[in-house]
């Protein structure tokens, strides 16, 4: 059985953790798989936007317990490569040119929560359950905390890590983490309205946004002052924004919208 059913829906590519019978914890095979299918849509041009869930009852109720026991005999060295991993599958998912939609609903913890972090835009179901429990097992949420804390803020996570209390859905929309709350029956049209959305913007336009929010995220706008004009300026002499500008001017959609 995969571990990651990976569904082409047009221009849009549905990732679903399928480990039902654990919650869809995530262990080694998870987080390679995770990482190839990140790299692999990285590649792809004609893909439009990702939506990653879970199957079954949660969406991702963190480490699975199996790898967490082989951990406990790691060395450090061990350890290190083992976390690296996982960095590397979140560095991937977060770096995608394209959008990517978490459609969360059970539980959210740990390393799950961390998934929804690096999500661009997340949709959460009314009894969706978050936390960042790693403190109660006395350690602590070091490879998620970058995304984490750059999404929610250091006030919410200093609450969030040192308790490790979990939380609702509408404490994770009212912090940053989740974007909207809705009735589990309107998880999907949700996504779906949001898809509709996405399809009307620019791809490359798109990209380029996702990578000028990871550039001067936290800076100061006069530090940013030469970056900020020069990708504005790029992008209204490129193809697409030419098209986009002219579209606008002549009352007609872009190329990019069917």
């Amino acid at each position: 059985m995969s571990v990651l059913l990976t569904e082409r829906d047009g221009d849009v590519v549905r990732m679903t953790i399928n480990r039902p019978d654990v919650r869809n914890a995530f262990d080694e095979e998870v987080i390679a798989a995770l990482t190839a299918a990140a790299r692999e849509i990285a590649r792809d041009r004609t893909v439009r936007a990702v939506v990653l869930s879970g199957n079954g009852k949660a969406f991702c109720a963190g480490a699975d317990l199996a790898w967490m026991t082989k951990a406990i005999a790691y060395s450090r060295e061990e350890n290190r490569r083992d976390a690296e991993d996982l960095a590397r599958m979140l560095e991937a998912l977060d770096t995608l040119p394209v959008p990517l939609i978490g459609k969360v609903h059970g539980a959210a913890i740990g390393g799950g929560a961390g998934l929804v972090a690096v999500c661009d835009i997340v949709v959460a179901a009314e009894d969706a359950l978050f936390g960042f429990s790693e403190v109660k097992l006395g350690i602590i949420p070091a490879v998620i905390s970058p995304y984490v804390v750059y999404k929610v803020g250091v006030s919410a996570a200093r609450e969030l890590f040192l308790t490790g209390a979990r939380f609702t859905a509408t404490r994770a929309e009212q912090i940053g983490l989740v974007h909207q709350v809705v009735a589990s029956a309107e998880l999907d049209r949700t996504v779906d309205a949001y898809l509709r959305e996405l399809g009307t913007s620019g791809p490359e336009a798109i990209a380029a946004a996702k990578a000028l929010i990871r550039e001067i995220g936290g800076s100061r706008s006069a530090d940013v002052i030469g970056l900020t004009t020069t990708r504005i300026a790029d992008q209204r002499v490129s193809k697409e924004g030419q098209e986009g500008m002219r579209a606008f001017l002549e009352k007609r959609k872009p190329e990019w919208v069917p």
